[in-house]
């Protein structure tokens, strides 16, 4: 598992230390923009960027995962152009905040998913608090089949984690489970384990292989979270190191125009900053918008 850490390390380092200027087979100058972090976001910025790619000749969008914490510290650090994250940049310790620059560029709703056996359709906060903290043991409890619960998290540093805890859980940290590193294999999992409960981006429910249960009787819809009537949201975060240089900031004037938030945000399951009703700050505070 070190080697394997080390391995990415280094894979990320190679990415950012690519020439950011050079000349192509034209003479013209080409550009290397690199991104990484949230593997929820990187759907919609390799999308994005492969789009744009064909657009604007001689510009190169450079992707990859790794998760919103390695996001942020490399685009801290300076190894990177573009820092990907699920959560605000002054919700991750030993982050800067300051120093970043925050650019939203979509929103993602997360639902739990509960395995089918379990016999649940609804949920409350006070009982998805319960049962995450281990207070609630079997199904039964909560309305449901005599089945043990069987827990199924993200990983530490995950931002759909952070953002479950925060906005589903009221909170609270949830007890320890299982730990995936990504939302389709944690539908795989539940789907598979009798008892089993998960939590996913939106995009990734599916109520053919899990249960996908009403949340305080409000469904997780994209309707409802434009509204503000469902609570567990994040915004979708592209942070850069201070002012992006000029390359950089055509390529995020891209991300949130019309042309991608209208098509490739929709089509992956996103929902687009400028659908949005409500807004909310790093406080967690909800408004209007005006």
């Amino acid at each position: 598992m070190k080697q394997k850490w080390l391995w990415g390390t280094v894979a990320v380092a190679a990415v950012a230390a690519i020439t950011y200027a050079y000349l192509n087979h034209d003479g013209q100058k080409s550009v290397n923009i690199n991104a990484v972090g949230s593997t929820a976001l990187q759907p919609m910025i390799e999308a994005a960027g492969e789009e744009y790619q064909r657009e604007t000749p001689g510009v190169f969008v450079n992707v990859q995962g790794g998760g919103s914490g390695t996001g942020l510290a490399q685009v801290q650090s300076g190894a990177v152009d573009l820092g990907n994250a699920d959560m605000f940049a002054e919700e991750k310790a030993g982050i800067k905040a300051k120093q970043l620059v925050d650019h939203w560029v979509a929103v993602v709703g997360i639902s739990p998913i509960v395995n089918k056996q379990a016999g649940i359709k609804n949920l409350t906060s006070q009982q998805l608090n319960a049962i995450f903290t281990k207070q609630v043991t079997n199904w039964q409890q909560v309305g449901g089949k005599n089945l043990p619960i069987v827990l199924v998290n993200r990983v530490a540093g995950s931002g759909t984690r952070a953002t479950f805890e925060r906005y589903g859980l009221n909170g609270s940290t949830s007890a320890d489970g299982q730990e995936q590193d990504s939302s389709g294999t944690a539908r795989s999992i539940v789907a598979s384990t009798p008892g089993a409960i998960s939590y996913v981006a939106f995009s990734y429910l599916d109520d053919d292989v899990v249960t996908v249960p009403t949340l305080n009787d409000v469904k997780p819809l994209n309707a409802n979270v434009i509204s503000g009537a469902y609570p567990i949201w994040s915004y979708e975060h592209v942070y850069t190191k201070g002012k992006p240089s000029a390359d950089v900031q055509k390529f995020l004037d891209y991300l949130q125009s019309n042309k991608i938030q209208k098509t490739v945000v929709p089509r992956l399951g996103y929902i687009s900053i400028h659908d949005m009703q409500v807004q909310r700050n790093v406080a967690g505070q909800i408004s209007k918008v005006k």
